[in-house]
């Protein structure tokens, strides 16, 4: 298993399968030389991005990067969520992780205490039971 495991959550799965589907449709319009169901198709698609979206910032999706094992299966909720995730412009669009005035209280702020929980680096986890 990749140590990155981008795209295994519900969040990547259902947007991926809504996404299957518009694109479905969207190829359906276009052998069939319809124009509505060719855009219907490509209104799947876009609420697609959507759902993909509001699941990843409801915590069903994670953020890029190396996660502890215990963070790998696809059923886990990510608890940084909330607070949005460095480097993700998903979380950024929602305002979420933004940097805040240095005297707001970190509750306040949002900002993550440096002793919470993030991305490992990759030397720290070992690939095999050998390791």
């Amino acid at each position: 298993m990749s140590l990155y495991d981008e795209g295994h959550t519900i969040a990547g799965w259902t947007g991926a399968a809504i996404a299957t589907t518009g694109g479905a449709v969207v190829g359906l319009g276009v052998c069939t030389a319809s124009l509505p169901v060719a855009g219907a198709g490509l209104a799947v698609v876009a609420v697609s991005v959507l759902v993909t979206w509001a699941l990843h910032l409801s915590g069903w999706g994670k953020s890029p990067g190396v996660r502890p094992r215990e963070q790998w299966g696809m059923r886990v909720r990510d608890t940084q969520a909330r607070d949005g995730h460095a480097g993700c412009v998903g979380c950024r669009l929602a305002g979420r992780g933004r940097k805040r005035s240095a005297g707001a209280p970190a509750s306040v702020s949002g900002a993550v205490p440096a002793s919470a929980p993030g991305p490992v680096p990759a030397e720290s986890i070992p690939l095999s039971p050998i390791e």
